[in-house]
This record gives C-alpha cells, sequence and structure tokens, in this order.
C-alpha cells in the first residue's frame, strides 16, 4: 500500500553526490536544466555535517548541521529557494544507522571516549561495555595504532598534550581526549612546584570525581553544568599566570619523556589504544559492515531517534524535504519500530528504504514506507536482457577457461565465512558471549563451550538464504518467512557440520524462532538478526561478487549471479506485484553504489546471446597476451573479468581501467586484498594490462569485436530506460546517466558530469525529428529523447502510472516473441520494447503484438497506429522501443 498524499509522490529523481567540488551552490545551477528535461524531484545524497573531506556523505559527524564542504546552511538556504523557483522538490538521503568517528567533531562521540559510560551520550552508540575480554570492560578498544602498542609507546609516537585547559593524547593526525581522572597527579605536581592553590583546587576536585564528566561534575553550578567549565577555567588560569602553564606543560614533556609514566597514563583513559588489526576480534562496538571510523547508532532509543532526527524532521514539516532515502535499514535492531516512529512523524512524505531483498524473498507490506530504492527492480529488469537459454554454454566457457567453481552457492558461504574470519571477528565474538551466557541459564546446555557456539553460529550466518531476518520478541512477532529462513539456514548448517551436535543448531533455532525465552535471548535474537545482513553484504557484494565472474552484469547489488536471467512473464509476475504492494517504490538501473553502470551492464549482457564468439575471442586473446604475464599473474580468473570489463566500458583509459581493477582484486581477497596487499601479484597484473594497452595488434583485434557490440548495447540500454519510465514505481536517473554513461564502481561513477554539454544537447533536441536523433546516436540523444518523452507522458497521463495505473502484460505472437516485451499502463498507454537483440539481428519475421481497439500515438516518433493485430517490424522501425499513447 501507499502512504501518501499525491502532491508528494516524486513525478522522477535525479540523483546528485553532492562533495566539495560540488556543493549546493553547483547544484542550485543544474536546476533549471533538471527541471526542463522533466524530472520532478532533486534526490541528494546525505548533506548533514559529514567527515572532513567526505566524497559521499554517508560519515555524518553532527546531525544538526548541514556540511560546511557544501557550503553550510546558507547555501543550502539558496539551493533550496532555487529549486522552489522550478517547481523541483527535494528528496534526501538519511544514515540512521551510524556515526563517523571524526576526532571531536563527532562531540558525542568525543564526551565518550573522554568519560566513558558515565558519558551523557553512551547510550547513544551501540557499545558492549561488558565484553568477555575482561582488559576491555568499561573501556572502548581505539584500534589506530600502526604497530603494536608498545613498539608505538617506544618509538615516542604516542604524546599527551595541551591546548589552552584541555588535555589529550596525540596519535600523529588523531586527537583523543584524556579522561578526568588521568590529571589530577599532573595537575596537583605543578601545583605543588608553583605554590597554586587553584590548581590544586582544581586537582582535588578532579580525584574526587573519577568518574565524573567534566561537563557534569556535581560540584559544579547549574549554571555551567554543560560546559567544560573546569577546562574553561584551567584555560584562564593558565593565560593569566604563565608560569603555572609552563609547570603544567613540563610535567607533560617529563611523562612524554618516560615510556612507564606515560604507559600508566594512558592506562587511566576510558579506551585503549590498540594495533589496528586487533578490530577484527576485539572491538566492542557495532560498526557499520568493518568500516572501524563508522560507530553504529542505537536510534531504537527515542532520545537518539529525536536527537539525530531533528534536522530532518524539521525540513520535512517546513515542506523543504517531500521525501527521504532511508540508508541500510537493515542494519537497525528493529527496521519496522524505526519505520513506524519516522512514519508517526513524517506522516504524508515520501519514505523509501534501501531494503536489499534475495531472489524470491517478499516485500515486508508491515513496513510503513513506500517501497524500496530499487535494487530489487534493477536486477528484474536487468535480467530480461540475459539470454537464459545460454546459461550451460557460458557456465562452460567460464569454468574451463578459470578453474573455478560454478556453484555460486558454495561460493556465497565459503566468503560469508572468510569476512566473519577475517573482518568481522569481533561481532561474531559478541554473539558468542551471549549465546553462552544463555547456555549457562539452561543446565542441559551448560557443557556447550564457547567455542561451540562461535562454530555454530558461525555456519547458521553463512547458510541464511536472505540478508536478515526481523522476529521481534518484543512484538512476539515472527512471521513464516521468517520461519522459513531460519528452517533453511539450520537445515544448510547440519549438512555442512555434521560434526558440530544437531541439538546446538536446534537450540539456536528455538531462540530464533522465540520457543526459548528470556532477556539475554531477546537480545541475542536481535544481535543475530543485526549482524547477519554486514556478513552478506561483505561476504557476498564485496567478495564473491568479485569471485564469481561468468557474467559480470549479473554481479550487482540484490542480484544473484546464480541466476542466469529473468523470463518476460517472470518480469511481468514481479510489476504485477509491485503495482499491488509497492506502487510508489523507487526504480533504480544505475546508482551510486552500482558497480557498473547501466550502459555498461546492458554491452556485457550481449555475451550471453553469443556463447561461441565470445568463447573464441576470449581463448584468441588470452594465447595472444599470454607472453606478457609474469609468473601466471594475473590469474585467469582476473583475466576474463579484465576482459568483461573492457568490453563493457570500451573505450576506457588506464587511468580508470586500473583503479577498478585493482579494487576488484583485492575486493575479491584471493591473491592480495586491502588488509594484505599482495604488490607482487598487483604489479604484475598492472603490467600486464600496460602491456594490453601497448600492444596493437591485440587492441585492432579487441576493437573489431568491440564495435558490432555498440549498437545493440545502446538498444539494450534504450529499452531498458523505457522500462523504467513505465513500470510501476518512481523512476530514478543517477547524475549523467541520461546520456550514454560507461561508468565503472565508485569512484568512476562519481566523475564530474558536464552539465553545459546535457543542456546544450537538451535545447538542440527540440528542434529536431526522431530520424535526426538517431543520426546522432553517438552524443547520446536517442536516451535523452528516451527520457524526456517518457517523463512527459507521465506527467501529462499522471493515471496510467499512479496506484491505480494497472499494469497488464500484453501476449505477443510469432516466431521473434521471445524476443519483444509489451504490457498496457492503465487504459492509454502502451509500452514495447526488443530484447535479446543480437541474436534478433533486426528480423522480427512475422511477430505480431494485438494492440487495443482505437487510435494510438507513438510518443517516441510522431506515428498513428491502428489498434489490431500489427507487425512490430512497424512499428519499431522508425526508433528501437514504442511508447503508445491512446488518442
Amino acid at each position: 500500500m501507499s502512504y501518501l498524499r499525491m502532491a508528494r509522490i516524486p513525478v522522477a529523481t535525479y540523483r546528485l553526490q553532492l562533495h566539495a567540488g560540488f556543493g549546493f551552490d553547483a547544484a542550485a545551477e543544474i536546476a533549471d536544466y533538471v527541471r526542463r528535461l522533466g524530472v520532478s524531484h532533486i534526490y541528494s545524497s546525505p548533506y548533514l555535517q559529514a567527515a572532513p573531506g567526505s566524497q559521499h556523505g554517508y560519515d555524518v559527524v553532527d546531525h544538526h548541521h548541514v556540511n560546511d564542504e557544501l557550503g553550510g546552511s546558507e547555501a543550502h538556504a539558496r539551493f533550496s529557494s532555487r529549486l522552489g523557483e522550478y517547481g523541483l522538490g527535494q528528496v534526501l538521503d538519511i544514515v540512521p544507522n551510524h556515526m563517523a568517528i571524526s576526532g571531536r567533531r563527532n562531540r558525542y562521540w568525543w564526551d565518550v571516549l573522554q568519560n566513558g559510560p558515565s558519558s551523557r551520550y553512551s547510550f547513544y552508540f551501540d557499545i558492549d561495555w561488558q565484553p568477555h575480554e575482561e582488559k576491555l570492560r568499561n573501556k572502548l578498544l581505539v584500534p589506530i595504532l600502526g604497530d603494536h602498542y608498545g613498539r608505538v609507546l617506544d618509538r615516542g609516537e604516542i604524546r599527551i598534550q595541551r591546548r589552552g585547559g584541555e588535555f589529550f593524547i596525540k596519535y600523529f593526525e588523531h586527537e583523543l581526549p584524556a579522561s578526568p581522572r588521568s590529571l589530577p597527579a599532573i595537575l596537583m605536581t605543578a601545583a605543588g612546584e608553583t605554590g597554586s592553590d587553584y590548581l590544586a583546587f582544581f586537582a582535588d576536585s578532579l580525584s574526587r570525581l573519577p568518574h565524573a564528566s567534566l561537563t557534569d561534575s556535581a560540584s559544579l553550578t547549574e549554571r555551567h553544568r554543560d560546559k567544560n567549565v573546569i577546562a574553561d577555567l584551567l584555560e584562564r588560569l593558565f593565560n593569566e599566570t604563565p608560569f603555572i602553564a609552563e609547570a603544567v606543560d613540563n610535567q607533560l614533556k617529563a611523562i612524554n619523556k618516560n615510556v612507564d609514566r606515560l604507559d600508566a597514563l594512558l592506562e587511566q583513559q576510558n579506551y585503549r589504544l590498540a594495533y589496528w588489526q586487533t578490530a577484527k576480534e576485539e572491538l566492542v562496538y557495532r560498526r557499520f559492515f568493518d568500516v572501524n571510523t563508522l560507530v553504529g547508532l542505537r536510534v531504537e532509543n527515542p532520545q537518539v531517534f529525536s536527537d539525530t532526527h531533528a534536522l530532518i524532521l524539521r525540513w520535512l514539516r517546513e515542506g523543504i524535504l517531500d521525501g527521504i532515502r532511508v540508508d541500510h535499514p537493515d542494519g537497525l535492531l528493529d527496521p519496522r519500530g524505526y519505520f513506524e516512529r519516522l512514519r508517526s512523524e513524517a506522516a504524508d512524505v515520501w519514505i523509501v528504504g534501501e531494503k536489499i531483498f534475495e531472489p524470491g524473498e517478499p516485500y515486508r507490506p508491515e513496513w510503513p514506507i513506500d517501497g524500496t530504492t530499487g535494487y530489487d527492480y534493477l536486477n528484474e529488469a536487468g535480467g530480461l536482457f540475459v539470454d537464459s537459454s545460454n546459461a550451460g554454454a557460458l557456465t562452460k566457457i567460464y569454468a574451463d577457461f578459470t578453474g573455478e567453481t560454478t556453484d555460486y552457492s558454495a561460493l556465497c558461504r565459503e566468503k560469508k565465512h572468510q569476512v566473519m574470519r577475517e573482518l568481522l571477528g569481533s561481532d561474531v565474538n559478541r554473539l558468542t558471549s551471549l549465546l553462552t551466557a544463555i547456555f549457562e541459564c539452561h543446565r542441559d546446555r551448560r557443557d556447550y563451550t564457547r567455542s561451540d557456539a562461535s562454530r555454530a553460529i558461525r555456519e547458521l550466518v553463512a547458510c541464511l538464504p536472505v540478508y536478515r531476518t526481523y522476529v521481534s520478541p518484543a512484538r512476539d512477532e515472527i512471521t513464516q518467512d521468517d520461519e522459513h529462513y531460519v528452517e533453511c539456514a539450520i537445515a544448510c548448517a547440519k549438512r555442512n557440520r555434521p560434526e558440530i551436535d544437531p541439538d546446538l543448531f536446534d537450540f539456536i533455532r528455538d531462540i530464533l524462532l522465540l520457543h526459548v525465552r528470556g532477556e539475554v535471548e531477546s537480545e541475542f535474537v536481535m544481535r543475530f538478526q543485526q549482524f547477519t545482513g554486514p556478513a552478506m553484504a561483505k561476504g557476498v557484494e564485496d567478495t564473491a561478487f568479485y569471485c564469481f565472474n561468468r557474467l559480470v552484469a549479473l554481479n550487482e547489488v540484490g542480484g544473484d549471479p546464480g541466476r542466469f536471467g529473468v523470463s518476460p512473464r517472470d518480469f511481468h509476475a514481479f510489476c504485477s506485484d509491485a503495482q499491488r504492494s509497492r506502487p510508489h517504490s523507487m526504480l533504480a538501473t544505475s546508482t551510486h553504489d552500482t558497480k557498473r553502470s547501466e550502459d555498461v551492464r546492458m554491452r556485457i549482457s550481449l555475451l550471453s546471446e553469443m556463447p561461441r564468439e565470445w568463447q573464441a575471442a576470449v581463448a584468441r586473446w588470452s594465447s595472444h597476451n599470454a607472453r606478457y604475464k609474469s609468473r601466471d599473474c594475473p590469474d585467469s580468473n582476473t583475466e576474463y573479468l579484465l576482459y568483461q570489463t573492457m568490453l563493457g566500458a570500451w573505450p576506457i583509459g588506464l587511468d580508470r581501467l586500473w583503479p577498478f581493477m585493482e579494487k576488484a582484486v583485492r575486493e575479491a581477497k584471493r591473491k592480495t586484498s586491502w588488509l594484505a596487499p599482495n604488490e607482487q601479484f598487483e604489479n604484475a597484473t598492472r603490467q600486464f594490462i600496460e602491456s594490453l594497452y601497448a600492444d596493437r595488434e591485440f587492441l585492432h583485434d579487441f576493437e573489431d569485436f568491440v564495435q558490432p557490440l555498440i549498437e545493440p548495447g545502446r538498444i539494450n540500454s534504450l529499452a531498458l530506460t523505457l522500462l523504467k519510465l513505465t513500470s510501476p514505481g518512481v523512476p530514478d536517473f543517477y547524475q549523467g546517466s541520461e546520456l550514454w554513461d560507461l561508468s565503472l564502481v565508485d569512484p568512476d561513477n562519481r566523475r564530474p558530469v558536464d552539465y553545459a554539454l546535457r543542456r546544450r544537447l537538451l535545447c538542440q533536441m527540440q528542434h529536431l525529428n526522431v530520424q535526426q536523433v538517431w543520426q546522432r546516436i553517438d552524443e547520446g540523444l536517442p536516451k535523452l529523447w528516451t527520457i524526456y518523452h517518457g517523463l512527459r507522458i507521465r506527467r501529462e497521463y499522471p493515471e496510467c502510472f499512479d496506484q491505480t495505473g494497472r499494469y497488464t502484460p500484453l501476449l505477443v505472437k510469432g516466431s521473434r516473441s521471445e524476443h519483444a516485451v509489451a504490457y498496457l499502463r492503465g487504459k492509454n498507454a502502451l509500452v514495447l520494447l526488443p530484447r535479446l537483440v543480437w541474436k534478433l539481428a533486426g528480423d522480427w519475421g512475422d511477430t505480431t503484438l494485438e494492440i487495443p481497439p482505437g487510435s494510438w500515438r507513438n510518443e517516441l516518433t510522431g506515428a498513428l497506429v491502428q489498434g489490431g493485430n500489427t507487425s512490430i517490424a512497424d512499428l519499431l522501425e522508425a526508433f528501437p522501443a514504442a511508447l503508445l499513447i491512446k488518442q
């Protein structure tokens, strides 16, 4: 169902990636262009105050301020006003799951570092203050050191310093606050040397309040309760009496020269400085995936929700925002509870969540939102252009060339285990502690060991076929789907790990399905569900997707590379369900997160139609280029990925290709990785690629192969574009993708967009007919043409595309019927587009479409068409896709 008033539903959104080089004022300058294109809403990347130099905005440090690097609040006001002048609304990407740890810029985290569990903000963050490791109890692990703690200390790289009345620990660019309880000895010694009663008073006050915050000391007056009073007074004292300041600084110098004294002082802090690699086992706070600098928020707490959403909710109430996109809701403790609270505060706005469904996983109708961010659509629509009849051939080609496994499910399980070992061990440890605590409460389970618990948890997480389940002990809520996925995971785990007592798996199942209840059991259920999403994301999206290279057009977020293609019938079923359950969901084909743009994927998809030609080309290239390998590097799987990438993005320079390949091989975590770069392998791979670019014979052969694929790939892209414009939901256009865009994963897809060119082409296009537009195909005009007219029709005929506009599949008849997709929206909009165009080779033969009675106008060509049995060849003669409106 939809929760919207019609006025707040976008006709279409246009995604902008804001950063210091493209801030609010630059975005405001393209408002006229975006509106003329036909878009109704600018959809911005997060723009609350982020960490310095942020290129994406997902690392928020202050929820109460607009990002200064984008121009701050004044530029934001100009931006919003400018959009209003052109009738454009705003949709904002928000990040409720986590915040960035960015020194003192995140005042909440700074206070927690300074004051530990007694901080007024300690409950804001998802911190385990009582972990299994005794050394970490009531302390935060801060894994920022480049070497082991003792070695770093011996080298004098850690120091205590003073700025005004503030004391802090310094390690290169990192600064951390000194705990109040670590300062009395320093101040008292300096007081003795100088005879300062004031300094002695401050030292005595702090020593009497060893666990109090500098800002919450009960000895301070009410007027100063919310200020760092002692630091302020100390600063005044130091400014007015330089000899006292000098005495204190001498004490700091003495401590910094004495490793034992400095070590003792560091032990008094509310955090434990550690080698960065300890994070994978000993971190005591929840992160965003494996990013140590992004700490999990507890937005399930009403105060945390209110504080972190205050500015966003104000913009929604004032009409500055019409909608929000919620980033990573699966990371939240209770996604449904969060969405319900959000909806209660924003009843009439458009809300979409970045929920990533696995194929076959049903939509969650109980969530009070309007749909997803479109990854489900991206994969269903993209699958239409993959020829499933050649799945076996492409699989054999891949296996023969690379020697890699073609069991995608087994690979996913393997990679989830790998990331749990190498990246997410601290999260597993937290779950293990909870489960062993549960064992102790059940005498028939008390003899299970911590090792038993850890192994069972890892296997269950690896076997779960979806990102997460949504069981709620507090609401006594569990769906049949949740039960099904848990039972599937249990059965899989028992098969894979027969050496583990099956009774242990059954006991965990009973906890997860609420058959065994209790406070700790409930916490285990909720935290287990929070963890399975990151394990899936890191193990599958960020690892398996770079290892399973059979056809990389399928390797996108929410996709299943093991599923080779989508039939028209399955696509129609998907759209019919979407129209019933989520008619205002976002429709995406390229995003800031896609590994390959829509145009790259559409060209690569052609390989599914030509296995023989592809096999011959790869064999020829591999044989020719073997001379450039060094010690068999790169491996054949990397080489196979390289050829597909070059084919999809050609022409592409080394300056863009190598960063992608470097990222790909590191994400694959086979020959090299981000944590342990293998310079020999990476250098050999880079030299191999450089050699290919210097080899004219190879390049000539490669370009001869790619050239015939360019136009069919573009036809695929046009068909996908029209599909998105007319499917149930709200089409989104990623910045710059209105022309041909052969971008790869970030940062490649965040290169500057030439809006002067796009504005000029849009203006020129108004005076062209369809034949003239097609003649300028290399400039991307056919795609711009399709978007412009598709959006025009959505505005002029809203009843065809809103929640009342039915989605009705149409039957295509004839020998080439499998190459066409046709459907009605409402009663007056008919869509026809081609698929598998390489095999089609422009020959529709006797294929026809039964057009409903009446007179229809093709809005992409201007041609008039009468209802009845009509040749598809005639309908698509002037333009490769058709959008017919009943006159």
